[in-house]
């Protein structure tokens, strides 16, 4: 992915094509930038199932699966590139159907091994109650944030028009993709886009394990934080807030609303979001009771 990413990076310089409104060796960089971040915090996951266990081998063979799923994913994305046509959703030839259906199986047979790999880490015993929660949760959303890219396949209302469309899926809902589009992501400005969720499910994998690193650090400077049980809650209250973010950037780009366009009912629920959070938080930074010494247990 490091390879492929400094690739395409030099196609976004001297390549001019463009395809579906934008520099068409874009995906194929955003994907590879993406799969850095992602394979690498699925790599340090795998470490904490502790060899020579069961559960180390069968993690060890989910992860392979992966690697290999990705890599197929990622070579057939740039192939398409290179012969200037679309990856996703092109049904134009036998040819780009079968790239696409090949690119299908690959997803699904990657989403059941990261499922297999989740199943795992809530089975593992990590001693850190803190970082093992983080894991857990992280890998379950980033799941559902992956779930997300099966919704993408179905067809509009204007590709069910037409018999056998070119083209049958995509990324925006209300609008057709390539439209109007943020800088540098190329979401949807004009309508839902169902990547935002996929992206923000997906990267749970590295931002709350990260969060739950940065409580450590402060935790020589910040009494509460050295004590376990406040960064467990901690950790635990970053989750829901995270899940319940990801749902709602779901149920906006499924209604057909562009990120910074929400209606009432949306921004209602944002936030509800920030005030439960905000109230968790504050609740889970007060100070435990101390746990009872043994003459305190002998005595009651």
């Amino acid at each position: 992915m490091v390879a492929l990413a400094l690739v395409s990076a030099v196609g976004l310089v001297v390549d001019d094509r463009v395809l579906v409104g934008a520099p068409i060796w874009t995906k194929p960089f955003k994907f590879s930038v993406s799969l850095i971040a992602y394979t690498l915090s699925l790599a340090w996951m795998l470490s904490l199932l502790a060899p020579p266990s069961r559960a180390h081998r069968v993690g060890w063979w989910a992860g392979t699966v992966v690697a290999v799923a990705l890599l197929a994913e990622m070579v057939l994305i740039t192939l398409q590139v290179v012969r200037g046509t679309q990856s996703h959703f092109n049904h134009a030839t036998p040819f780009d159907n079968a790239v696409f259906q090949i690119m299908g199986a690959s997803i699904a047979v990657l989403w059941l091994s990261a499922l297999v790999i989740a199943v795992l880490l809530l089975r593992a015993r990590i001693l850190d109650r803190a970082t093992a929660w983080a894991v857990r949760l992280s890998s379950l959303i980033a799941l559902a944030g992956a779930a997300v890219g099966f919704l993408m396949v179905r067809p509009t209302p204007e590709q069910l028009a037409v018999d056998e469309p070119p083209i049958t899926g995509s990324h925006s809902v209300g609008v057709p993709d390539g439209g109007p589009s943020m800088p540098l992501t190329g979401w949807s400005t004009t309508g839902g886009d169902l990547r935002i969720p996929h992206f923000f499910g997906m990267h749970a994998l590295q931002l709350l394990p990260l969060l739950l690193l940065v409580l450590a650090a402060l935790a020589p400077r910040f009494a509460r934080l050295a004590d376990e049980r406040v960064r467990l809650r901690l950790t635990l209250t970053a989750s829901g807030a995270y899940a319940a973010t990801f749902a709602l950037l779901t149920w906006q780009a499924l209604r057909g609303q562009a990120l910074f366009s929400p209606d009432g009912v949306t921004l209602a629920a944002a936030g509800a979001i920030v005030l439960l959070g905000g109230a968790a938080t504050a609740l889970s930074l007060r100070t435990p009771s101390p746990a009872p010494t043994l003459d305190e247990k002998v005595s009651a």
